[in-house]
């Protein structure tokens, strides 16, 4: 297994090929896709031919940005998946910070210590300028924790969404932490 971080509770692994089912079985469930497509599972399919292999390859560049499945360390469990990399538009010392966990991981503080984990390792190993979170308006819990991670609010924007998801008329937020704040003390709380 290669690792890629722990944390106190949490170890962030490589994906391989070989977590195709876990992949599926989370995104077959409609509570954790809500504020991704309105609830529809992804096809296994899609996961083995597209998202996996795209995530792998992350790795062939070296552990600097990627994909990594989020493994509970008492139990070996999978708990879901954190992500930083740059979005294709944005400059490669700008990471987007994302994650996606089983909704039975849910509100036990996962999703934060993933986080804060990599937003300290992007600005103490990567030397990244600025990390950067998304998501939707009405989607409260993923805001709580980009803000206990300590991330802050930036703006509301608006995106086409190619599914019809309740509370899009809201619009999205993006949440931000700089090198500049994080090294004034912002990360305090990390």
């Amino acid at each position: 297994m290669h690792v890629y971080l722990e944390t106190e509770r949490l170890i962030l692994r490589r994906f391989t090929r070989d977590d195709v089912d876990l992949a599926t079985a989370l995104d077959a469930d409609p509570a954790v896709m809500r504020y991704i497509n309105g609830g529809r599972p992804t096809p296994r399919d899609e996961i083995r031919d597209d998202y996996l292999p795209a995530w792998i390859a992350y790795y062939a560049a070296g552990d600097r940005y990627g994909f990594w499945a989020a493994i509970e360390k008492r139990t070996g469990a999978f708990l879901g998946w954190f992500h930083l990399r740059p979005q294709e538009a944005d400059p490669d010392d700008e990471p987007e910070l994302g994650y996606r966990l089983i909704a039975s991981a849910w509100g036990r503080g996962y999703a934060t210590e993933g986080s804060r984990a990599l937003i300290r390792k992007a600005f103490e190993d990567l030397g990244v300028r600025r990390v950067y979170a998304t998501t939707m308006v009405v989607n409260g819990a993923s805001r709580r924790v980009m803000e206990k991670a300590g991330l802050a609010f930036v703006r509301v924007f608006h995106q086409p969404w190619p599914d019809r998801i309740e509370g899009e008329e809201h619009g999205d937020v993006e949440y931000a932490l700089t090198r500049d704040e994080w090294e004034a003390g912002a990360d305090a709380a990390i």
